[in-house]
Order: structure tokens, then C-alpha cells, then sequence
């Protein structure tokens, strides 16, 4: 995170919590004294020390309230609490007015603190993608300058093994680039002159220089802080029930309050002084401040958990949505796989050593960093094979690597470069059957003919197995989708543990089967990383990415897996269920409360400080419960 992020998210909010927190503390100090100076007989002194007390403890809150209600044009909770404080003054209940303004105060700090908690636990997570990037100068020098400073059509320098910053194209060089996070494939792609790359791909072999095409704010790093902006403004449609629900709840206690002025002189025979009295403990025991606060302090403690543990949620609506999931769709490659392809059979040319074989190659594929290379030379290294010689190569972009040994030239790449009627021939055509297994098939070729193939493959992901375990514990079917063809979806979806899959989807395939399974399950999910998925994303009632998939991805879904951990599902599912539960929990208890309040009124049984004590003391307690969402889920 750069400083300037940092700083934005570090924002007023930041220091807000702070500042509510001392008025809060400070006001009642001076409350205690007020009281304290009253009992010794100095009611001109006290007085002045409640009012002092009501100016800071009120401010903030009084100021928040006046403006909403002149942007709003109608009053607000914020408004009755200034009201009911105003009312306990003008008929001589200092201390209750000011205990009502310091419990107000410091509920507000609780809600500000929650905010500013889940903005800083999310803003830590966020990974930087490239800040500055190499831009070539007129002369052909380069010069390092900060990634958003480039403008479209400047010319920057990727060496290898450097994560490309910006979208563009490529001007001169070739180079193998790791896609995966563009198309989910684990294999690199060759890209040449004119060839377009994306920010956020990983160049892989050969520096290139690349015309920018984009804005630096269109990259992936960029996409993911404007979903952290954004991810707090979005409602639940609970929570955007009970803000319209507010306002027309504030009205009517404005107007019953003001009927309770009058009303019960005549019909009960009370006094003025007692039916003034009661109208305006009916104003304070019937404010909405606990139902308000039921929902958004435990919805951002939610947020701000998940973020904690590296599942990014984009707003309230999805936190409620993904608790209710019936079954869940993958993706494959890079979702349920890891992406990197892994080494499963090595076969030699008969009456050929199997060692000098596998040394040869791997000292070949030793100076090279392409993943498939990078895959071998582990292999080689795993069973303890080393290599005397480092044989001169040349890379053929898009077929393989010549060598030139002391045994004379070596072919390593696909069947087109080392020749397809070879291939054909060898064990019988077993290339042909690793192949239909969706296998990588690497070939190398001596004078003699073929010498070995090695076949690799991208494996399952070491916490699949168990995430589609967690999820089956849940009640939630997992379903795969994939490009695949049906023998490798086949073997995948065994290994994973899946209820059932579906084979060679194209991205409308996957579009159209997830609406199948919405109309069988009613609430579905759907995990991927590509842009092939984005439409299934999309169409799913919760779309989950993986964090370092696709920006089309990351901005289409709804929740972010940002270590790219699957058993971050069942984790987000069980935190979605349990802020139900708690939101469930906080607008009973509130209701009740105020419920019995007002009954307790009515029948004169509770006074102004009691209802000052359980209005705002059911405040703080549902924010409290709220905040144990900030807990970790078991």
C-alpha cells in the first residue's frame, strides 16, 4: 500500500473515533463534577458545568444530526436524542439530560470506532501491484518513475521475472508471460511484437518493452482499492430497511410526543408538570438509536473480520446473501488447481538410461525460468539428478529450446518442433494418450530420435479437498465447471471431493448452468479467477474471486478471496451466518426494549434517568454484541 493510500484510508474517520471518545470521556467528567458540586449546594455552578457538559458531549452528534436532517429535509434519531436532552433541561432534569448526551456520545464513538476498525484491517490486506515501473526516454535510457505518473503511449522496459504494470502492447522483444491470472491456463503463453499484455501478468523469460495502452488507474492493483472504497457504502437490504423505516418512525414519535403533552392532562387527570414530564421520557424510551444500531456496526465488524482473514467482502447485501447458499459452482484452472504444473511421468527411449536422460534435460531447462522448465528442473533435483555441462541453448519462442551438447544438437519443445511423425511413433503413440489426459506434454529429440518425453500436469490445490469437505458440513453441494475435457474434469472432480461436475464449458455453458442450478437450489454461488468466468460471476447469487484473478473478475464478484485460499469459503459462509444470527438477536432485543419502555410509562413505573439508562444502555449492548463479529468464526 503506498503512502498515499495509507493516508486516504487513515482518512478524517480515522481520527474521528478519537475525538468522539474524548468529548465523550471529558463531558462526563464534567457530569460527575456538576453532580458532585451540586450536592454540596451550588446549583448556578452545576447548572453551568451540565451545560458545558451537554455543548461537548452533544456536538458532534448534534452536528451530524442537523446537517442529515438539512440534506434529508426530515428529522432523524440524531435530532430526538437533542430534543429529549433539550426537554430534560427546560424541566429541571439536568443531570439526566447530560447522562443521556454522555451514553449518546459514547455510542456514537462505538460506531465511528467499528468503521475506522474494519477500513484499517482491510486497507492491511490490500497488496500493491507495481509502483514504479521502468519508462524508456527518447535518448533509450530508462528512468524509474512512479506507475501512475505514465501516461498512454509511454514506452516502459519489463525485465524477467517482473510483474508487468500497466495494460499495453508489446514494441520489441519476446518473451513467455504468465497469464494465468487473465485466462486461468497454468501455462505461459509466447507473445511477441504487438502482442497485448495486462497489468498484474508476470513477464517471464525475456525483457520486452511495452507501449502503454491504459490508464494506470485501470489497472488490477487500482480496481481492488476502489472495491475497498466502495466496500463499506453498500447496504444490506435489512439495513436499507430500517433507514426508510426511520424516518417514518421518527415522525411518529415527534407527533406522539406531542400529543402526550396534552392529551393525558385531560384524559387521566394528570398534572402538567407530570404529563410535560412524561412526553418527555416517552421521547427519550421511544427513539430507534437501538434498532439503528443493530445492523451497521455488526455488518462493518463482519466486513472488517474478513478482511482480517483475506475474504474481502463488497458490501452488506452479499454478507447476507452468502450465508444462505445452497450449492456453490468452480472454476478449474487456478480456482480449484494451483495453476503450476507438476511433473507425472517421465518415459525414456528404450535401451536408454533414465539418469543421464533426466540430467540432460533438466541441465537444458536449468537456464531457462519458464514454468514448465522451472517444474522439470525440481523433478530432477527431487530425485537427486545433477548435470556436468550447461549446454549452450537458443529459445525458440513458441516451440521450445535448441541445445548444442557435446552428444550435438538438442531439441526440447512440442511435437511441431521436434516432429510430429516421431512423436507418433514413440511407445506407441503414448504422447498422444498423456495428452488426452490434459497433460503438458515436453519432448526431447537427440540424433537418434526421440529420447524422453515428460509429461506435466496442473494439480489440485492443497486445501480443495478439505474446502469442499467444510462446505458438505455446511448443507452446500459443490459443483465444478470447467473448459476441460471430460477426462481431466473427471479425475479433478474425484480428487476434490465434488458432488458432481460439468466438462468442456464455454463461458456461456457456465452462464447457462448456473441458471439451471438457481432454479434448483435458489441460492448458488460461483468461484472463479478469468475472464471466462466473469458472466458466471455475474449471474451467481454470490460471485467469489480469487484475488489474484482477473480485474473484470475481481470487479464482477461480490466477495474476494485475497490469499487465494478456498478454505476461506466455508469460513465467509459460517461469519455470514453468524451476523444473521447476531442481526436477528439485536432488532428483538431493541424492539423489546423499547416495547416495554414505553409501556413502563405509561404506567408512570419508570422515570427519566431509568429511561435514559435502558434507552441508551440497549444502545451500547446490541453495538457490543455487534462488535463480536470482530471475533474469530468457529
Amino acid at each position: 500500500m503506498t503512502t498515499q493510500a495509507n493516508d486516504s484510508m487513515r482518512s478524517p474517520a480515522h481520527w474521528t473515533a478519537h475525538l468522539e471518545l474524548v468529548a465523550a470521556i471529558i463531558s462526563g467528567v464534567l457530569i460527575l463534577a456538576a453532580w458532585l458540586i451540586g450536592k454540596d449546594g451550588s446549583p448556578t455552578l452545576s447548572i453551568s458545568l451540565y451545560i458545558i457538559a451537554f455543548l461537548i458531549g452533544g456536538f458532534a452528534k448534534a452536528k451530524e444530526g442537523i446537517e442529515e436532517t438539512i440534506a434529508d429535509k426530515q428529522l432523524n434519531v440524531e435530532m430526538l436524542m437533542v430534543f429529549a436532552a433539550i426537554g430534560s433541561a427546560v424541566i429541571g432534569y439536568w443531570a439526566e439530560g447530560a447522562i443521556l448526551i454522555f451514553i449518546f456520545a459514547i455510542s456514537g464513538a462505538l460506531e465511528t470506532y467499528t468503521l475506522n476498525k474494519s477500513h484499517k484491517e482491510i486497507s492491511a490486506l490490500m497488496e500493491l501491484q507495481p509502483e514504479v515501473a521502468l519508462l524508456i526516454q527518447d535518448d533509450g535510457s530508462t528512468v524509474s518513475v512512479a506507475t501512475a505518473s505514465l501516461s498512454v503511449g509511454s514506452r516502459i522496459l519489463v525485465k524477467p521475472g517482473e510483474r508487468i504494470p500497466v495494460d499495453g502492447v508489446i514494441i520489441h522483444g519476446t518473451t513467455s508471460v504468465d497469464m494465468s491470472a487473465i485466462n486461468g491456463e497454468s501455462v505461459p503463453v509466447t507473445k511477441a511484437k504487438d502482442d497485448e499484455l495486462f497489468a498484474g501478468t508476470v513477464n517471464i523469460s525475456g525483457a520486452i518493452q511495452v507501449e502503454m495502452t491504459k490508464p494506470s488507474s485501470e489497472t488490477l492493483f487500482q480496481k481492488i482499492i476502489t472495491l475497498v472504497q466502495n466496500a463499506q457504502s453498500e447496504k444490506s437490504p435489512s439495513q436499507q430497511f430500517i433507514e426508510k423505516f426511520e424516518g417514518t418512525y421518527v415522525k411518529v414519535v415527534i407527533f406522539t410526543v406531542i400529543v402526550m403533552m396534552f392529551l393525558p392532562h385531560y384524559l387521566f387527570d394528570w398534572d402538567w408538570t407530570t404529563t410535560f414530564y412524561r412526553a418527555i421520557v416517552l421521547l427519550v424510551v421511544a427513539s430507534p438509536c437501538a434498532l439503528v444500531a443493530s445492523i451497521m456496526p455488526a455488518t462493518l465488524a463482519a466486513v472488517s473480520n474478513g478482511a482480517k482473514r483475506g475474504v474481502l467482502f463488497k458490501g452488506g447485501i452479499h454478507l447476507e446473501h452468502l450465508g444462505s447458499l445452497k450449492a456453490i459452482a468452480f472454476d478449474k484452472t487456478g480456482t480449484l488447481t494451483a495453476g503450476k504444473p507438476v511433473v507425472t511421468d517421465f518415459i525414456i527411449r528404450e535401451n536408454a538410461d533414465s539418469d543421464n536422460a533426466l540430467a540432460l534435460l533438466s541441465s537444458i531447462e536449468a537456464q531457462s525460468n519458464h514454468p514448465l522448465a522451472v517444474a522439470i528442473v525440481k523433478y530432477a533435483e527431487e530425485r537427486g539428478i545433477t548435470w556436468r555441462e550447461s549446454p549452450q541453448i537458443e529459445d525458440v519462442p513458441g516451440y521450445g529450446i535448441r541445445a548444442f551438447s557435446n552428444s550435438g544438437e538438442i531439441l526440447v519443445g512440442n511435437p511441431k518442433f521436434v516432429g510430429t511423425n516421431l512423436i507418433d511413433e514413440f511407445h506407441d503413440g503414448i504422447v498422444h494418450n498423456l495428452s488426452n489426459e490434459g497433460k503438458t506434454v515436453v519432448s526431447m529429440k537427440d540424433a537418434e530420435g526421440i529420447l524422453a518425453v515428460i509429461a506435466l500436469k496442473d494439480t489440485l490445490r492443497p486445501e480443495a479437498f478439505g474446502a469442499i469437505k467444510d462446505l458438505k458440513q455446511l448443507g452446500i453441494q459443490s459443483i465444478m465447471l470447467t473448459g476441460d475435457n471430460e477426462k481431466t474434469a473427471r479425475t479433478i472432480a474425484n480428487e476434490a471431493g465434488l458432488d458432481r461436475y460439468v466438462a468442456e464449458c464455454l463461458p456461456e455453458t457456465k452462464v447457462e448452468e448456473l441458471k439451471r442450478l438457481l432454479k434448483e437450489h435458489g441460492e448458488v454461488g460461483m468461484v472463479g479467477d478469468g475472464i471466462n468466468d466473469a458472466p458466471a460471476l455475474a449471474t451467481a447469487t454470490s460471485g467469489i474471486a480469487m484475488g489474484e484473478g482477473t480485474d473484470v473478475a475481481l470487479e464482477t464478484a461480490d466477495v474476494v478471496l485475497m490469499q487465494n485460499d478456498l478454505a476461506r469459503i466455508s469460513y465467509a459462509v459460517k461469519v455470514s451466518k453468524k451476523l444473521n444470527r447476531i442481526v436477528k438477536q439485536n432488532v428483538f432485543f431493541s424492539v423489546a426494549v423499547i416495547a416495554i419502555l414505553i409501556v413502563s410509562n405509561f404506567m408512570q413505573v419508570v422515570d427519566l434517568p431509568l429511561g435514559v439508562i435502558g434507552h441508551e444502555g440497549s444502545t451500547i449492548l446490541v453495538i457490543l454484541n455487534g462488535l463480536r463479529m470482530l471475533n474469530r468464526v468457529e
